[in-house]
């Protein structure tokens, strides 16, 4: 899963910002005495990983039900147009309906226009209304040492 998360930061031009590991993702896949964290389904052809979706629980205050963050999905180049995407996609949206979910939700990169075709072309609407914010770093530090007002 490592491999295809660093295959898919590649591809998005950002390899040098992956500092999961291995140990990471096996303690958030399955923690040991408790639920796991993160989610992930993989696809293979002929035995060999091709792609994977990497997901986790949210919830949405204005439906008052959780749903899906998909945090990656890829598929490696040479396995694309086998439908392998779109079986990913089909499998996490049947958990929704299982579960009684809303929503599966993700972000593109707004070059990616491979990837925003794929998704249009399956009724994924974009949600170009929100900017998109993070704190993390130094600035993610300095805020959580702020004294309260």
């Amino acid at each position: 899963m490592l491999t295809l998360i660093r295959e898919l930061a590649d591809y998005e031009q950002s390899l040098h910002e992956v500092e999961a590991t291995e140990d990471q993702l096996a303690d958030a896949l399955f923690p040991a005495g408790g639920a796991p964290a993160l989610f992930g389904h993989v696809a293979e052809v002929e035995g060999e990983v091709a792609g994977v979706a990497v997901w986790f629980v949210s919830f949405s205050t204005w439906t008052g039900t959780h749903g899906i963050w998909l945090e990656d999905l890829f598929v490696r180049p040479a396995r694309r147009g086998l439908g392998l995407g779109q079986e990913l996609l089909r499998t996490l949206a049947g958990v929704c309906v299982e579960r009684g979910y809303s929503r599966l939700e993700w972000w593109v990169l707004d070059w990616n226009a491979p990837s925003i075709a794929f998704y249009e072309s399956i009724g994924a609407v974009v949600q170009d209304d929100w900017t998109r914010y993070r704190l993390d770093g130094p600035a993610l530090h300095t805020v959580a040492a702020r004294p309260a007002d």
